[in-house]
């Protein structure tokens, strides 16, 4: 089957060598359409017409040909082409949308159409991504405190966690969401940390993992929601009396876990969801990473755990040429969510090979300007609506819009682990996860992947996806535990 776009004329279009022109300071913003009149940059390596043979004529598939005709749809946008009517700042990229999309994810949060009936059990998912692409994108979140608080309280169970919704079975996805989005409007004093403690010790698991709802499926996302519960709330490590993993002889929710995620690596070096011989998947090895990174410092734990260098060449592989983003596993097509996944965990993997590691010392391990470029040029929708999308063959949604967002600010910024920072406080906290610092990346570095200082974003903590101000306020939020553990009786 031959591909969507002639291998001769789409040849023929990279070997003429498109290149982006500049814009002089003095030209201003280019009006969509406008031509360019300085030509400055030739096109970056990752695009030249060499990287792209990678299937002959005679050994097409429908995996290659999927690949094709994604490459066809995106080329004529990375290499400035078709600029989608975006105004171009003066890099000839376009300029990050930023009105647009703040008013996509306002709207998000309002009357939705009735489509959206099929994510009523997800609703605490919906409010979660509206919360958090617009604090990336520096909007405050704050107006919705008493509105959040409302929708919230319904879907708490009296025996703990979070359901989709009310009378919903509590669910460590829905719980995560609910929490985090309390967390963002400082509205934590509004969940149950008694009860939610006394529901995560029934989901925990003899081998050391977790499962996601009563009865329901094991996996790493059951471990990662857990924690981030455990160390935002400040819940005990020890497991509650009623919990089944004790008769098995667990004591603590930290129990047999980081043994429970080696046995999720893969022979392809990746994380797959749950044992055994699970597909490596990238959002499962940002979880996995995630965890560990809470319970100990990353550079002590990680290669404790995993095989660090066949994590780390499977994690390359996955950045997608020439597209420049992310694909989530082994021969599939970018996805701008896996920016996020696959592009916010690069900081985990470079704290785990340690502050002195040469690998990490003055370089990337990733290419962070072809993400940029590939989420500013094929992710962003067009036109008055906003909102970020998979690529452009599809629809902008809150979910893509969000992790685009937050694998930007892992490319324009700098997440480093204190390694001088507390693992425990006095009273046995787990603090790991909150020794991170962030810092913008200098304007240089910016221009040279085709920004300006207007398309900065904020900061994303690398371990809990969510503003740096909201995380350190946590450390505050429950000095202690705040009730005691001694003589507790099963909920």
């Amino acid at each position: 089957m031959a591909p969507t776009k002639d291998d001769d004329s789409l040849a023929g279009e990279l070997n003429e060598k498109v290149r982006i022109e500049e814009v002089s300071d003095d030209e201003g913003i280019p009006f969509p359409g406008k031509h360019l009149t300085k030509s400055y940059l030739p096109i970056p390596p990752w695009l030249v017409p060499s990287c792209l043979d990678l299937f002959p004529e005679d050994h097409q598939t429908a995996t290659s040909e999927a690949y094709t005709k994604v490459q066809a749809e995106c080329l004529p946008h990375l290499l400035g082409g078709d600029t989608q009517d975006l105004p171009l700042n003066k890099y000839g990229i376009p300029h990050l949308r930023r009105a647009q999309h703040a008013a996509f994810l306002h709207a998000s949060l309002g009357d939705l159409p009735s489509a959206y009936i099929a994510l009523d059990a997800a609703r605490p998912w919906v409010f979660y991504w509206g919360f958090s692409g617009l604090t990336v994108l520096g909007e405050s979140v704050m107006p919705y405190r008493s509105r959040l608080i409302n929708t919230v309280r319904p879907m708490q169970n009296p025996l703990g966690g979070f359901g989709g919704g009310h009378g919903q079975t509590s669910h460590c996805a829905a719980s995560y969401a609910c929490v985090l989005a309390l967390a963002m409007v400082d509205a934590l004093e509004h969940v149950n940390r008694r009860t939610i403690w006394h529901w995560l010790g029934k989901l925990k698991q003899p081998n050391g993992g977790f499962r996601m709802a009563e009865k329901a499926e094991e996996d790493v996302r059951g471990a990662y929601c857990a924690f981030i519960m455990i160390t935002v709330l400040n819940l005990p490590l020890e497991l509650p009396p009623s919990s089944p993993a004790r008769r098995a002889g667990l004591q603590r929710f930290d129990d047999k876990l980081g043994d429970y995620i080696s046995t999720l690596q893969t022979w392809e070096g990746g994380i797959g969801a749950s044992p055994p011989c699970s597909e490596a998947h990238g959002a499962y090895a940002f979880l996995a990473l995630g965890t560990l990174a809470m319970i100990d410092a990353p550079h002590i734990i990680v290669s404790k755990y995993l095989d660090l260098p066949a994590l780390l060449r499977w994690m390359a592989t996955q950045q997608t040429s020439p597209e420049g983003g992310f694909a989530g596993r082994t021969n599939k097509l970018v996805d701008a969510c896996y920016s996020q996944w696959i592009g916010g965990t690069w900081s985990l993997l470079q704290a785990a090979l340690g502050p002195n590691a040469p690998e990490v010392q003055g370089k990337d391990l990733w290419n962070k300007a072809a993400l940029i470029r590939y989420l500013l040029t094929c992710s962003q929708q067009p036109g008055k609506k906003g909102g970020m999308r998979d690529k452009p063959s599809t629809r902008p949604d809150g979910y893509h819009t969000t992790y685009a967002l937050a694998g930007m600010s892992a490319a324009m910024n700098q997440y480093t682990y204190d390694a001088e920072g507390p693992v425990r406080d006095e009273r046995g906290r787990l603090m790991a996860g909150f020794n991170w610092k962030a810092e913008g990346v200098e304007k240089k570095v910016l221009a040279g992947m085709g920004v300006e200082e207007s398309g900065r974003v904020g900061f994303v903590h690398p371990v809990y996806v969510m503003p740096f101000d909201v995380v350190e306020g946590f450390k505050e939020k429950f000095p202690s535990c705040g009730f005691e553990i001694e003589g507790e009786k099963s909920a």
